[in-house]
């Protein structure tokens, strides 16, 4: 049994090749010295060799030799086993003492063996040597595995599911130093497969833009307060938000990966906003009292303003946590993706809470009832953007069915644009290290498949950027990769500082510069995603299940030539389950009652020659070496040499195989795969040049078309189905998501109409993000989406600010409601809006203008969203809500003033 694995168990592939060393000396150190120590880091579940020639001590059998001799299969077998036997020799007690008896070993060498007896024949003994070549020698290969040009050894070593991929590679790398003193001869290279290297990148490359984020955030705050005590109080939130969501992780036991690192960057504009909240309201508070002729303590000022906020600051930052619990819901490969960002954010949004409730409100009584008075209550910039604000927004509010028809003209061509749309699951990650899988037909030889293995490697090793190459043919002992020698995984790894794209184009090339064989170029994430999602490798997949496998193959040809005419669908093939010679022995009842043969025993023989068979072990400086018997190459080569094969009847004659066993070739399957309990075969393509949706829908209508019979079915698989699965379960959770802000939103304001304005105006806020996927090329990927979902929550905070402020407005100072309170409750939420929004904009900033920089491949679509949905939903807040709220926010109209005129 194999130890359990994570989806993407690959955490380093380690090519080990000598040029003084043959195969055999080298695995000899790697099966006794370098594996051991590796199998014990911490983290590693497995260490498949790649493969390994472990030294054998053979006894090749020539049948004509034995023929000659008068001996038999069976008794080289049985001699072989007698010498090298060792065991037990129990103990012997004198009256003083217990003294074990050993048995040693007396082989240790080919000559050794050569000289053990097989049987006597007159006066003088046959020996081993006489009859057979004794040889040091590897067991029949099932696999291969090349290094840069030439034969090597590779290591695949596969972490537990809950390691570190960082600590154990590091760890790795630190035991192969240990051993390198001892490995002078032998060439280790650990960075044929290293993906520790694409996560420090990317990690390197989030926290660059957390750090810039956090200085454009600072300059954000410093423009509009233009005081350092204000600037200041609200930085203090950024820190101790994500520190406390930082310690929050590390408590819990979770890693801090790059989609962790992501969600604290996507939550750096909004952890800062309900300190910009608190520290604007208490400091306008504060100079208030100092201008009015009885003012009151700093301490009831700065309590009672920090109050004044406190209801909807705790609304809106769980209303802001709620939009996210659509994520957690997510299933499969989205939800491994993104779950972690979403607890990140929840958590760092959680944090910045508590900090506006204990820490600001005391560093405000601390640092600002002491501040000068300024002349000019706010600075130039901050006093223009209220001047033109505060002129034209009389205007808008005295026409709500504008504001309306701004809103529905919105929501229309959003409408339109999403759905033209191209689909995507996850982007390409840009990943240094690339995956190839180079399949030829089945029944294809290991030397076929070295020999293009080999050509391939010089021509890629010749493509500027390419720092390294290895390979593994076949499948390894102990290994997860059930396939056979026709099947071959190329690896290699471009340098950081070399033209991607440019050297991805021209690995491409030379890729299909091989016609005749299945190939395709991948990174490892993308063809582990695509692996999870379908066991196949493939981005579609179309699975069908049945009895007959002639039939299934039936089906699967009529699947493909429905596909075949779909434009932009790639690499499509039906799944290598064909029919390949095979030779089958099969006794002859009759004839072995004959000779007193049983079946059982001719099977026995034909299997030592053709595929060898062990005898025992021989124990050299504290290592075990098999014993094997085997027939020479030139005997297990040819079909009529195994047909000549002397086996032994109990009569003591020899008898030919043939006269018992019919032995011919057959065709056979080379594979049959079954799931849930049906046989299954897959056709499988990829999508080249289009969006993903539109060709899996063509694919849908084609397979809808093809017939199948009774007992069949097909099933389709693949990055499509996923997408359609997660878009679903969003869809849902969102929707009862959207009613549990709702319901929030009428526990803080007791009114259906306010509540009622909120659901109506909310979807307006996503037309920014329309926008901006439609101006960056119009491709809406999973990450898209959950910014989609992130606006929401921002949009719905902002607003529930904005209203609160209006009821305070009405509710505790006294304003009528009309014109004059809309305005003045606006333009005092302005500089706080556009605050929040200017920081969580600058904050994205460096994830937009990186682009699809290893790390930011899914924070890039996201933060377009985001950045385009903030521009939409404070153009909402500012001014399609104020003119909305005109026309439905009356709620007492007794206390109210005509809402007709404008407000100078």
């Amino acid at each position: 049994m194999l130890p359990p694995l994570s989806s993407t168990s690959r955490a380093m592939k380690i090519g080990i090749s000598s040029k003084t060393l043959d195969q055999m000396q080298i695995s000899e150190l790697v099966r006794w010295t370098i594996r051991p120590r590796l199998m014990a880091v911490p983290g590693v579940a497995n260490v498949a060799v790649w493969v390994q020639r472990d030294r054998q001590l053979q006894v090749l059998i020539d049948p004509d030799r034995l023929r000659a001799a008068g001996v038999t299969l069976a008794e080289v077998r049985a001699a072989a086993g007698d010498a090298v036997l060792v065991g037990g020799g129990g103990f012997i007690d004198t009256p003083t003492q217990r003294l074990a008896v050993q048995q040693a070993g007396s082989v240790q060498t080919a000559a050794d063996l050569s000289a053990a007896i097989v049987k006597q024949s007159g006066d003088a003994p046959v020996r081993i040597g006489d009859v057979a070549r004794v040889t040091d020698g590897f067991a029949p290969p099932i696999g291969n595995a090349i290094i840069d040009d030439g034969p090597g050894i590779m290591l695949i070593v596969e972490k537990q599911p809950t390691a570190n991929t960082l600590d154990l590679t590091r760890n790795v790398e630190a035991a192969i130093a240990e051993l390198k003193p001892g490995l002078k001869d032998v060439k280790i290279d650990t960075t044929i497969f290293r993906p520790a290297t694409f996560i420090e990148r990317s990690i390197d490359n989030l926290t660059r833009a957390l750090m810039i984020g956090c200085l454009l955030v600072a300059v954000v705050l410093f423009v509009f307060t233009r005081d350092w005590r204000q600037a200041t109080i609200s930085l203090v939130a950024i820190p101790l938000s994500l520190l406390g969501a930082w310690l929050t992780l590390l408590w819990t036991g979770a890693t801090i990966n790059t989609m962790v690192i992501a969600g604290l960057v996507i939550a750096l504009g909004e952890v800062v906003d309900d300190a910009i909240i608190d520290v604007e309201n208490i400091a306008r508070r504060l100079r208030l009292n100092r201008e009015a002729g009885n003012p009151k303590s700093a301490f009831d000022v700065v309590f009672g303003a920090s109050l004044e906020v406190r209801s909807a600051v705790v609304f809106a930052s769980l209303i802001v946590m709620l939009v996210f619990l659509p994520i957690f819901f997510l299933g499969g490969v989205a939800g491994t993706f993104f779950r972690p960002l979403a607890i990140a954010y929840v958590l760092a949004i959680g944090a910045s809470l508590l900090v506006a409730l204990v820490v600001t409100p005391a560093l405000c009584l601390y640092l600002l009832p002491n501040a000068p008075l300024k002349a000019e209550r706010d600075t130039r910039f901050v006093a223009g953007l209220k001047r033109r604000y505060a002129g034209a927004l009389p205007g808008i509010i005295a026409r709500p069915q504008l504001a309306m028809g701004v809103i529905a003209s919105g929501l229309l061509l959003s409408a339109v644009g999403y759905a033209g749309f191209k689909d995507q699951f996850l982007p390409d990650f840009r990943e240094t290290d690339f995956l190839m899988h180079w399949v030829e037909k089945p029944g294809t030889s290991i030397a076929a498949m070295d020999r293009i293995t080999i050509a391939v490697s010089k021509e890629l090793r010749a493509i500027p950027g390419v720092r390294n190459f290895g390979a593994h043919i076949g499948r390894a002992e102990a290994a997860d990769e059930v396939v056979g020698p026709n099947f071959t995984e190329l690896w290699i790894s471009l340098d950081e500082k070399a033209d991607y794209d440019a050297s991805v184009k021209k690995i491409q090339e030379v890729i299909d510069g091989y016609p005749g064989l299945f190939r395709d170029v991948l990174t490892y994430l993308r063809e582990r995603i695509k692996e999870v999602l379908t066991g196949a490798g493939a981005t579609v997949v179309v699975r069908i299940f049945g009895p007959d496998q002639v039939e299934l193959r039936a089906a699967a040809e009529r699947v493909k030539a429905k596909i075949a005419p779909i434009a932009n669908v790639s690499d499509l093939k039906v799944e290598q389950q064909v029919l390949v010679p095979q030779i089958q022995i099969r006794p002859r009842a009759a004839d072995l009652a004959t000779m007193g043969l049983t079946a059982g025993e001719v099977r026995r023989q034909a299997q030592a020659l053709v595929a060898g068979q062990k005898v025992g072990e021989i124990y050299r400086d504290q290592k075990s070496f098999d014993v094997a018997i085997w027939g020479e190459p030139g005997v297990r080569d040819d079909l009529h040499t195994l047909a000549d094969l002397m086996i032994q009847a109990p009569t003591g004659a020899p008898v030919r195989l043939k006269d018992v066993a019919d032995i011919r070739i057959v065709p056979a399957p080379n594979e049959i795969k079954r799931e849930n309990g049906q046989r299954r075969i897959d056709v499988t393509m990829n999508v080249k040049g289009s969006d993903l949706g539109s060709i899996a829908r063509a694919v849908e209508t084609a397979v809808s078309g093809v017939p199948f019979a009774q007992g069949y079915h097909p099933q389709i698989l693949g990055e499509y189905a996923a997408l359609k699965e997660s878009r679903q379960r969003l869809a849902i959770t969102g929707l009862l998501c959207m009613i549990g802000i709702l319901l929030l939103v009428w526990i803080e304001f007791r009114s259906l109409r306010i509540t009622g304005l909120v659901a109506a105006s909310l979807p307006f806020a996503l037309v920014g993000g329309v926008i901006g996927v439609a101006i960056t090329g119009g491709v809406l990927s999973l990450g898209s989406l959950v910014g989609f979902v992130t606006v929401i929550g921002i949009a719905a905070r902002n607003g529930i600010m904005l209203l609160s402020h209006y009821n305070h407005l009405r509710d505790e100072e006294g304003e009528a409601f009309g014109p004059a309170l809309i305005v003045r409750g606006a333009e005092e939420r302005l500089v706080p809006i556009l605050m929040t929004a200017a920081c969580a904009g600058l904050a994205l900033l460096p994830l937009v203008v990186a682009g699809n920089a290893p790390g930011h491949e899914i924070e890039h679509p996201m933060a377009i969203v985001i950045l385009g949905g903030l521009v939409s939903s404070t153009m909402l807040t500012l001014f399609l809500l104020p003119a909305l709220y005109s026309r439905f926010g009356r709620e007492r109209p007794a206390r109210d003033a005509p809402i007709e005129g404008a407000v100078a």
